[in-house]
């Protein structure tokens, strides 16, 4: 529309005082559909009326609307709001792997999908800038990215791909499905085949690929420890220590001085022992136990005294801080804090004398604790056990320290006992390692089971945790009046109802009723479940679909109680070399017992928003480590057949976990032969066009294993239907072991 034009402003003066509702259902209409095209006729209509008058008055208000650049003539006779006109929204980009995006705005209940060709180059983490375009009869919304207004610096990581002139990164993230441009001039020394880490320093309208600036090389693609650094790249984590944070650690006086003995309560003299994996290099915890009468036991919980060692703002506490926890991928632990702590200084290793802090009771056979103390403690350990070796003892009666060790299990099973009983729920899964050979590949699979000897350390360590939650959290005076304190909580929330609905409903298919909703039924009623399908076909899917439906636990100074443990206060105080959050406990602890004022909430609640994110992006690359050594392994089985059975269910294709290993793949919709398959969202299954065929969460399935591809740390199943299916035997992997 110009000036020149029929409608111009100088042909048609607008009527602004009569036509000012005319004028404001119009724009409403625009605003409400701004990738629609409109008609004057349309307009009129929808406005008032569409009559002469009608359509006059109409395109008066249009003539004006567009002078004043809110509205554009985008055909003939065919009006939208312009694009400048359109409400803005600022969020976050979440890219998808085939380059569309959808944007989170905070305070828009549904998030704003941004196909490729109106992404304006964002990235995945981007601050954007977006125009809704288009809103969906059932809430989805479509817009166009106006303005990127933070480009984000994570990291990429991926495959150096060295031209003649150039170097084209392929990145393994799914989340930059484009190769990322680098300089050869600017990195002469990078290598073909080689794994990098770069950042997005530019990408300009029109260029095909964005440019990046080398942040890292790992080394060659393929190679264990190479893979291993690139997954922590990929998260952010560090895998070494900076020189400085070493030499600090290095520096700590680690001798026990008389007075420092004297100063703390002596359990030297008291039977005291560790019980870890046989692989652990650092034992934090550690359990005394002594007879004080017929039926009543002093048991001693310790803790290696970190925060005796680790100042508040050193730069080792700084360096914990942002660390925020270890982290366990298949073939290494990545510590919180340097080796001269975690596996010297506090760790309490046999026929050593070390610091710790302490939880202290005295149980009579009944669990009353008949008294409790907590403070500062040097022990000596007696004896190293591996749980192995713990688990043997109590199997027969005979060993090391025997009458202590089947002392400490009675006790502890009859607190596992109560804590159920009081709604407790028992999420107890198989947990998968890998065997692997000397250059970290894998080489067999077997599975670590929960015995009693690992119940029996689980048991007195949440004791600890529940007793000290419960002492700091309230001040008790003279009169015996509670004041409350700040303290440091491991919460837990109840489920939401609307996500255990799904759960009854899904849980139906196999003939299961479920019929708590709210409270601690929930809890009762998950026990009776587990109980019902231990063993069975479906326990692994119900199992998992179980564990979605409850809330997330995390760290916070309010407390809401830990409803998975049945605890109304509960806390982290027994791994302060591996939890940050343990650590802020120890002193808040040591705080409290010194009469100190209750302590900075806000300043807390920072760090354990600080801690509990932190655990997430630990535990996200923890479950990338295991899915590379899932492909690796699997890799030397391509072509080979498995049963398994379906763990989820997306759109786009079928999860099939096998039901030796447990290793999960994927077969997408497209590939699975004899039909066409369709994801039906609200029944949670997939269904054949042709057949009716309808598959769903737990069913029993066969597939032959058609890809595996490292880089993006993912396996492609082949499923096998009806006449498909395997003429030849099973070839199950002969490598899968229950570890006892």
């Amino acid at each position: 529309m110009k000036q020149t034009t029929k409608h111009s402003k100088k042909q048609r003066p607008a009527k602004r005082t009569k036509n000012s509702d005319r004028a404001s259902m119009i724009l409403s209409l625009l605003r409400e559909f701004p990738n629609n095209k409109f008609s004057l006729k349309h307009l009129a209509s929808a406005s008032g009326g569409a009559d002469k008058e009608g359509r006059r008055e109409t395109l008066a208000i249009l003539d004006r609307l567009y002078n004043e650049g809110i509205v554009e003539e985008c055909a003939r006779e065919k009006y939208r709001l312009t694009r400048t006109h359109l409400p803005r929204y600022e969020g976050q980009a979440d890219m998808t792997s085939s380059g569309s995006l959808y944007v989170r705005v905070e305070g828009l209940e549904n998030d704003i999908f941004v196909s490729q060709r109106n992404a304006a180059n964002a990235l995945d983490g981007d601050r954007v800038e977006v125009v809704i375009m288009h809103r969906g009869h059932s809430g989805k919304l479509e817009g166009e990215i106006t303005r990127i207004v933070e480009r984000s610096r994570k990291p990429y990581v991926g495959v150096a791909e060295v031209g003649a002139h150039q170097i084209f990164v392929r990145a393994d993230s799914r989340r930059m499905p484009m190769d990322i441009y680098l300089s050869k001039r600017e990195n002469p020394d990078v290598r073909d085949g080689q794994k990098v880490v770069v950042r997005i320093a530019d990408w300009q309208p029109g260029s095909k690929s964005p440019v990046g600036e080398l942040v890292e090389v790992l080394g060659m693609a393929g190679q264990n420890d190479t893979e291993m650094h690139a997954i922590l790249s990929e998260y952010e984590l560090p895998y070494r220590f900076e020189p400085e944070v070493e030499l600090a650690a290095e520096r700590i006086d680690g001798r026990i001085s008389e007075q420092e003995i004297a100063a703390r309560r002596d359990f030297r003299s008291t039977v005291t022992f560790t019980v870890d994996p046989a692989d652990a290099k650092d034992f934090d915890d550690a359990l005394s136990v002594r007879r004080i009468r017929d039926g009543v036991w002093e048991i001693g919980v310790h803790i290696a005294d970190v925060t005796h060692y680790v100042r508040p703002r050193s730069i080792i506490d700084d360096e914990a801080v942002e660390r925020g926890t270890s982290v366990y991928l298949v073939d290494r632990t990545v510590p919180m804090l340097p080796e001269r702590l975690s596996n010297e200084l506090c760790s309490l290793r046999p026929d050593e004398d070390s610091l710790c802090f302490s939880a202290v009771f005295t149980l009579d056979e009944n669990l009353d604790i008949l008294d409790e103390w907590f403070g500062r403690t040097v022990i000596h350990s007696d004896r190293r056990f591996t749980y192995a070796e713990a688990q043997a003892i109590i199997e027969t009666g005979r060993g090391d320290y025997a009458e202590e060790v089947l002392t400490l299990n009675r006790l502890a099973q009859e607190l596992r006992r109560q804590r159920f009983k009081n709604g407790a729920i028992s999420f107890e899964r198989e947990e998968m390692k890998f065997r692997l050979d000397e250059t970290g590949r894998p080489i067999g699979v077997y599975f670590k089971e929960q015995k009693e000897s690992n119940q029996m350390i689980e048991e007195f360590m949440l004791l600890a945790n529940r007793r000290v939650a419960e002492f700091c959290s309230s001040r008790i005076d003279a009169n015996g009046r509670k004041t409350p304190r700040t303290m440091v909580y491991r919460v837990h929330d109840t489920p939401s109802e609307e996500k255990l609905d799904r759960f009854r409903q899904f849980i139906l298919r196999f003939g299961i009723l479920f019929k708590a909703s709210k409270g601690r039924a929930v809890a009762r009623e998950m026990n009776k479940l587990f109980a019902k399908i231990k063993g069975a076909t479906e326990e692994n899917a119900v199992t998992t679909m179980a564990v979605r439906s409850m809330a997330k636990a995390f760290y916070t100074t309010d407390n809401i109680g830990h409803y998975g443990l049945a605890f109304p206060c509960y806390t982290h105080f027994t791994s302060p070399i591996r939890r940050y959050p343990d650590m802020m406990v120890h002193r808040l602890l040591a705080r409290y017992l010194d009469g100190g004022k209750s302590a900075d909430k806000q300043a807390l609640e920072e760090l354990c928003a600080r801690a509990s994110e932190r655990e997430v992006v630990a535990a996200e690359a923890e479950r990338a480590s295991i899915k590379y050594k899932m492909v690796e392994f699997m890799k030397e089985h391509i072509g080979e057949e498995f049963d398994g059975h379906i763990s989820g269910l997306t759109e786009w294709g079928v999860y099939v976990e096998l039901n030796e290993t447990h290793i999960e793949g994927m077969s997408f919709l497209r590939d699975i032969e004899g039909d066409f398959f369709d994801f039906d969202e609200q029944r949670y299954e997939i269904v054949g066009r042709s057949t009716g065929r309808r598959m769903t969460l737990g069913d029993p399935v066969r597939i032959r294993i058609k890809r595996a591809d490292l880089q993006k740390r993912q396996l492609d199943f082949e499923l096998l239907l009806g006449s498909r299916q395997a003429k030849r035997p099973s070839k199950q992997t002969p490598s899968v072991k229950r570890k006892r």
